[in-house]
C-alpha cells in the first residue's frame, strides 16, 4: 500500500485538490454544491484486502472543473481534490499530489477507479449524459445502469443514492445528501 493510499484512503471517500501555490477557482455563480456523507467499499479479492472509506463530502463544480472536500464528522478536512482541464490535484496533510486525471487519482487512493464525472449527475438522481444508460426494470429497485455500475434510486426521495460495480473487485458507493 503506497503512502498516499495509507494517508488518503481514510480521508477520501473518507471515493478525493488544491491549497496549492496557484489555486484553481470555480465560478460559484455557475455551479451549485452537493454535500452529505459518503462511503466507498471495495470488496476483498485474493490479491487485496477489503477497503472501506467514509467521510463527509462537499462536491462543487462539474466533470471538467470542480472540487471535492472530504472531512471528519467534526469538520476537520481530510483531503481536498480539485480539477480543471489542465490539472488534477489531491491535497492532504502530507502535501499536494498531482495526477493526470480523476481516474488516476481515485485509482491511486482507493485502488480502483471511480466515475467521478458521472457522480455529479448520479447524485442528482439521473444518468450522466456522457455515456449510454439503461433504466432498471422491475423487480429491480428504481434506478439505472451506466458505465458498468448499477445506480439505485430506491431511497432517492430520502436523499440516499447507492451505486455498485459488480466487476471484481466489487465496489459500492453510498451517499446521503444533506437537504437544505
Amino acid at each position: 500500500m503506497s503512502w498516499l493510499r495509507a494517508i488518503a484512503a481514510p480521508s477520501l471517500l473518507a471515493a478525493l485538490g488544491a491549497c496549492a501555490t496557484a489555486p484553481m477557482s470555480i465560478d460559484s455563480a455557475a455551479v451549485d454544491t452537493l454535500a452529505g456523507r459518503m462511503t466507498v467499499r471495495v470488496d476483498a479479492t485474493p490479491a487485496s484486502e477489503a477497503r472501506n472509506v467514509t467521510a463527509a463530502f462537499e462536491l462543487q463544480g462539474n466533470a471538467k472543473q470542480g472540487r471535492l472536500d472530504l472531512s471528519t464528522p467534526l469538520g476537520t478536512t481530510l483531503a481536498r481534490a480539485r480539477w480543471a482541464p489542465d490539472r488534477v490535484a489531491l491535497v492532504t496533510s502530507q502535501g499536494e499530489t498531482r495526477f493526470d486525471n480523476l481516474d488516476a487519482l481515485t485509482r491511486e487512493v482507493l485502488g480502483e477507479s471511480l466515475p467521478v464525472a458521472a457522480l455529479f449527475d448520479w447524485l442528482r438522481g439521473r444518468p450522466w449524459p456522457g455515456a449510454a444508460s439503461t433504466r432498471t426494470a422491475p423487480p429491480a429497485e428504481p434506478g439505472f445502469q451506466q458505465l458498468g455500475w448499477v445506480v439505485s434510486l430506491a431511497r432517492f426521495d430520502e436523499g440516499w443514492i447507492a451505486a455498485r460495480r459488480n466487476q471484481a473487485p466489487v465496489v459500492t458507493v453510498r451517499a446521503k445528501l444533506d437537504r437544505p
